[in-house]
């Protein structure tokens, strides 16, 4: 199975190795063990040797999802434009350590983050690099709280779609949540909360929907009490301080995401003590802005991306 799954890419048959090769960039993956012991699932996508990075990229990947898959479309962009590009799978998703989408503290995911992003900032070769924050959906929660535990250790963030708050138009009302957090006391992996496959709600383009719905290691099962009721704890506390965010950031998000509320990015962005924050709403577009789109809404989403980096770069190309 295992063999199966290393067989299988986004982008078709074509083998990674030689994949990589035509886009112009240098991937490898391997196993980091994080200070708790975890064993998590790691990649890079970086430059050729001969293109010095011009900034660091440190991905996050969203609920369910993971790093080796539709993920990595953005990263083999960034780094074809000089970013150097690293992202682990999270506890329990992907091919990193845990049940399988079970998070029971994302304070924990964090530290696991945050001690992987300042393994790598101690390579020599990326001496001085000004270093970012990419986070997609729960993986812009995730940034932002990377962001508070080190507020001086990045110099910005790319937040795609966040989830840093559970809009009330999708928030189980009382007292569903009260009731999840006490059953959750006692059978916390129960995989049991009714929810949608948002997957055909994220994704547009209906032949792109088959290319995400075969990611082997997309987790399909209903979600577990234990990481509903972290969640709800988190995001609950995460739109409490939305007035700390200081670091510099953009937001892009679609005016039709029904996944995360584009409302949720405007609070965002209206609320955060940073002096430089950008925000870009997409009219018409769904959730998955950098994959489930048309092609050419994903190269203007690309391009926005792309220019405040270069912005909040010592070179520009």
């Amino acid at each position: 199975m295992v063999e199966q799954e290393e067989d299988l890419h986004f982008w078709g048959n074509i083998s990674e190795e030689e994949y990589y090769k035509q886009q112009g960039i240098r991937g490898s993956k391997s196993l980091y063990t994080s200070p708790r012991g975890l064993s998590l699932f790691t990649r890079s996508w970086l430059p050729l040797p001969d293109v010095p990075p011009r900034g660091i990229i440190f991905g996050i990947h969203g609920y369910g999802n993971d790093i080796s898959w539709t993920f990595q479309s953005t990263s083999i962009f960034l780094a074809r434009k000089g970013f150097a590009c690293f992202a682990l799978d999270i506890e329990g998703h992907g091919r990193s350590q845990g049940l399988r989408c079970y998070v029971p503290s994302v304070d924990l995911v964090v530290q696991d983050c945050l001690s992987f992003f300042n393994l790598i900032k101690q390579d020599p070769s990326f001496d001085g690099l000004p270093c970012f924050l990419y986070g997609e959906s729960m993986g812009g929660a995730i940034a932002l709280l990377v962001h508070f535990a080190d507020p001086k250790g990045f110099q910005g963030a790319v937040l795609v779609a966040p989830m840093c708050k559970i809009s009330d138009k999708v928030r189980p009302r009382w007292p569903i949540p009260q009731a999840l957090t006490f059953i959750s006391n006692f059978l916390p992996t129960l995989a049991i909360v009714p929810t949608e496959d948002l997957l055909h709600k994220s994704i547009k383009v209906e032949e792109k929907k088959s290319v995400g719905n075969s990611n082997p290691l997309r987790y399909r099962g209903k979600p577990r009490l234990g990481t509903v009721v972290e969640l709800l704890r988190v995001t609950e506390l995460l739109s409490q301080k939305l007035s700390e965010v200081s670091i510099p950031f953009l937001v892009v998000h679609g005016s039709a995401d029904v996944v995360t509320d584009p409302e949720v990015s405007r609070t965002l962005y209206k609320e955060a003590a940073s002096q430089d924050k950008t925000l870009k709403i997409y009219e018409g577009m769904w959730h998955s802005l950098l994959f489930g789109e048309p092609d050419e809404n994903i190269e203007i989403v690309r391009t926005d991306i792309l220019t405040w980096l270069n912005d909040r770069c010592n070179t520009k190309i």
